[in-house]
């Protein structure tokens, strides 16, 4: 019977991890603290001295939690194996982040509007990422032999 820690043992193990699933753990925490550090400057910023508006307060929630969803992403990679549903998951979450989040904040900060358009394809790409990461959980549902 296998310990209730072998799954623990397993995500920790010295092997060496898949390149993407490195690749969205890193970028997850980055983005995390990114997050921090942008909620802090635009509590101070200048530009909004009169609050933050609702649609940056939007951004930073969703950066935030889908910054969770990459690391999910990541460790669901490590743990189930390689999948191309949660590669394209990871993958979709970075994509809504760049078009949801960090567009609105260069809107915003910037007055930069050029890819106002795209916003809805960041929610988008977000679904996506979700649905896809479900599909890799489903077709994964056993976890490879060591």
């Amino acid at each position: 019977m296998p310990s209730p820690y072998s799954a623990f043992a397993s995500i920790v193990s010295t092997q060496i991890w898949p390149l993407s699933a490195r690749w969205f753990l890193a970028v997850g925490a980055i983005s995390a603290c990114a997050s921090v550090v942008f909620s802090a400057a635009f509590a101070h910023l200048p530009v909004f001295a009169e609050g933050v508006p609702t649609a940056v307060q939007t951004a930073l929630s969703q950066q935030q939690f889908h910054s969770l969803g990459l690391v999910l992403t990541g460790l669901a990679l490590r743990v189930c194996g390689a999948s191309r549903w949660l590669q394209a998951a990871g993958w979709l979450m970075i994509v809504g982040l760049l078009l949801f989040s960090f567009n609105l904040y260069a809107r915003h900060v910037f007055a930069w509007d050029a890819l106002r358009p795209l916003v809805p394809w960041g929610g988008m790409a977000w679904i996506l990422a979700w649905l896809s990461l479900a599909l890799g959980f489903w077709s994964r549902s056993q976890p490879p032999q060591a």
